[in-house]
């Protein structure tokens, strides 16, 4: 009897040995998943963030797109302009002076 009841002392005792090895497992375990969870917010919030950056690049670029028409509209009149300047001034050294 005194043999079963060491036995069964040593099995109790067996299983509350793995009971703390798991809670302790269970434990850092779960250190590891609070550790990745804010790792994940933040890569979130950074993404977030370059989205923002990338939103705020593509305005940026859209403005300049629609800038550089514009002088291009200007330096197309602006052209026209020298050219026929530039024709009217051959035309008048073409001209006989009396």
């Amino acid at each position: 009897m005194e043999e079963q009841q060491h036995h069964l002392n040593s099995i109790v005792k067996e299983i509350g040995e793995a009971v703390l090895a798991t809670t302790e497992t269970v434990e850092q375990l779960a250190r590891r998943v609070d550790d990745l969870a804010v790792q994940v917010k933040q890569q979130s919030q950074q993404v977030q963030q370059q989205g923002y950056q990338i939103f705020a690049l593509c305005d940026a670029v859209q403005t300049l797109a629609e800038g550089q028409d514009r002088s291009l509209e200007r330096l197309v009149q602006l052209t026209d302009s020298v050219e026929r300047l530039l024709g009217a001034i051959v035309e008048e050294e073409q001209e006989p002076t009396d």
